[in-house]
């Protein structure tokens, strides 16, 4: 029987990347903000377990590894937009209490903390959730955020389990939040794990797990997915426009023996990609293995399913902030956003009917991105599109 990741019979599924996709060997020495936290197999039968993780550990004595220093030394990234994505927050996270207090955050794309740590380090009252799927990122995540155990919970499970994490850790899955923050992409340490099969710079298993416990791999797709399906992955995920070749040449290779390294499907793309295209269009593997990992992660249906999630979660003056790295999550953002910020008064009405306008405000117009001087201390941040909601009526406390 052939497994199936994604389905395609919604609209967003069939998007088409107009953005310049990043070169994932240029991820893997600048490496997109985190990655999205996301199941592998919505099938699987643990897709949606929480798992709490206690915060423990303790920073090691290198000094790059000092709290609050951002180094090659500590966690290996620097968090994106941080003082922007503060500045957004803490109007949210302060309306009842200067420190913090009473205020609650949760970062959905926890990583290696570094959003959390600021946060928590300059509103003392604070209280965070943090979620991600994958185990190393959370111990990493533990290490580094150790002296805010009494105001930090860590659970183990993608971004759309929101309302079950909420539940988890005593919180109403609706009006309880006074934050949240996403930061999407690919994980600068999955990314530097390559036995993680994520970056195509270095031989290894074909993997691309964001959770590695989950039975899906690219290797499954690669060695048992029909053309169409493989088609579908790679045009809709990847803007491939040599999909259905590469497709074929997949189907053929497999037939001599299964896929099992990234080496392997990197030698095949050189083969079915043209020559010509080679020589101008990049690296002939970054646009394939990035739908591989989009479609072994779910991350799109992911997001989808976790942006209603957060807003419902909001509270009355609560704010969302979402950062994108590439066209196909950031026009589910974009689409998320204006339905909420979109008034209910049917059309024609000269005003707006009580209990039918918005329940959300833009905080910013478009998209965001990084300036110069952003993108030259952290090159990683040229590709982020940064949007933001803020809750103005409905419920949760006022």
């Amino acid at each position: 029987m052939k497994h199936s990741a994604t389905s395609f019979d919604q609209p967003h599924r069939h998007a088409r990347a107009p953005w310049p996709l990043p070169d994932i060997a240029t991820l893997a020495y600048f490496p997109n903000a985190r990655f999205a936290v996301s199941d592998g197999d919505l099938d699987a039968g643990d897709a949606r377990r929480i798992r709490p993780v206690r915060v423990s550990g303790a920073f090691m004595d290198d000094p790059m590894d000092e709290p609050g220093v951002d180094g090659p030394g500590q966690f290996g990234h620097v968090p994106v937009l941080l003082d922007r994505c503060v500045e957004l927050l803490v109007p949210a996270l302060t309306r009842h209490s200067a420190d913090g207090s009473g205020a609650l955050v949760i970062d959905a794309t926890l990583g290696a903390g570094g959003h959390t740590e600021r946060l928590l380090t300059q509103l003392p009252g604070l209280r965070a959730i943090g979620l991600d799927r994958d185990p190393n990122a959370l111990q990493i995540a533990g290490d580094r955020l150790a002296r805010f155990s009494d105001r930090l919970t860590l659970v183990r499970t993608r971004y759309d389990g929101i309302a079950d994490a909420l539940a988890q850790t005593g919180y109403p899955a609706t009006g309880s939040v006074d934050g949240v923050l996403f930061d999407l992409g690919v994980s600068s340490m999955q990314l530097d794990r390559t036995e993680r099969g994520f970056s195509y710079s270095a031989d290894a298993p074909l993997d691309m797990r964001m959770d590695p416990d989950l039975p899906l791999t690219a290797a499954v797709i690669l060695n048992t997915y029909d053309k169409a399906a493989l088609t579908r992955i790679l045009r809709d995920f990847g803007d491939e426009r040599f999909a259905p070749r590469i497709a074929g040449f997949v189907l053929r290779r497999r037939e001599q023996k299964p896929f099992t390294t990234t080496g392997e499907l990197v030698e095949l793309l050189y083969e079915a990609i043209p020559a010509a295209t080679r020589r101008t269009g990049g690296h002939p593997a970054k646009r394939t293995f990035q739908a591989l990992r989009i479609a072994v992660n779910a991350e799109l249906d992911s997001l989808t399913d976790a942006l209603p999630a957060a807003l419902d979660a909001l509270t009355v003056g609560g704010r969302a902030v979402v950062m994108a790295y590439q066209s196909l999550e950031d026009r589910i953002v974009k689409g998320v956003f204006a339905e909420a910020t979109a008034s209910r008064t049917p059309a024609g009405l000269p005003v707006e009917l009580p209990g039918y306008e918005p329940e959300f405000e833009l905080l910013i117009r478009g998209a965001e991105r990084a300036d110069a001087d952003e993108i030259e201390r952290n090159p990683r941040s040229a590709p982020v599109r940064l949007r933001a909601v803020q809750r103005v009526t409905g419920r949760g406390r006022p």
